[in-house]
């Protein structure tokens, strides 16, 4: 399973856009290259690894709270808790699939998808449970709440950083190929083609 080529070129691009730095240039040192540097992030790794566990513990909690609170919630808030449940449900699963595979695979656009998932809709959605008084929020909710936006706010920080390490990377080794085919190329491609601009006058004239 993987993203739609539509989409994984518009995220290529917009990772392309936002996370390259103009100031760099290629390997940090001479002799290397930049096929032989991995740029996934052990952090990140970690922290979904852990995130992959805690969220179900994170689901049933809210689930639980959700039932016993539920009579005393006005229609209104009844409406947004059970529809967001429903999103993060989806949200979360989507995200930490696209995390794993971009970071253990280094896929750019499948990273930028879960950089932009944690921080666009999943931190925020977290931060409105954690903050809206209104929602009754009970001791435990509030607990795996602030977990849970710790788990993204990390995410989020390593995501970005080791972004710009992979884009930085695919922009360093295009270089590099760019470099290698301009040495490759034969010499006698230099001399065929300075014949071929000679004038035609000059074809097959002798030297006097």
């Amino acid at each position: 399973m993987s993203l739609p080529e539509p989409l994984r070129r518009r995220l290529g691009s917009f990772s392309h856009t936002v996370f390259t730095d103009g100031h760099h240039t290629g390997p940090q040192y001479p002799g290397d290259r930049p096929d032989n540097e991995s740029v996934s992030s052990l952090p990140l790794q970690m922290s979904l690894y852990f995130n992959v566990y805690f969220f179900p513990f994170w689901w049933l909690s809210t689930v639980v709270m959700l039932h016993l609170k539920y009579p005393v919630l006005s229609d209104y808030y009844k409406f947004i808790l059970v529809t967001i449940m429903i999103l993060t449900s989806l949200i979360e699963v989507i995200r930490l699939y696209l995390g794993y595979m971009g970071n253990l695979q280094e896929k750019v656009p499948e990273l930028a998808g879960f950089w932009l998932l944690s921080l666009l809709l999943q931190l925020p959605i977290i931060l409105f449970l954690l903050f809206n008084e209104g929602l009754r929020i009970q001791p435990l909710e509030r607990a795996v709440h602030i977990i849970f936006a710790l788990f993204l706010t990390f995410e989020v920080i390593a995501a970005f950083v080791t972004l710009k390490r992979m884009v930085n990377k695919l922009a360093a080794h295009f270089r590099c190929n760019e470099f290698d085919q301009l040495e490759e190329r034969p010499v006698s491609d230099f001399y065929s083609l300075g014949k071929e601009e000679r004038p035609a006058s000059m074809v097959g004239r002798s030297p006097s």
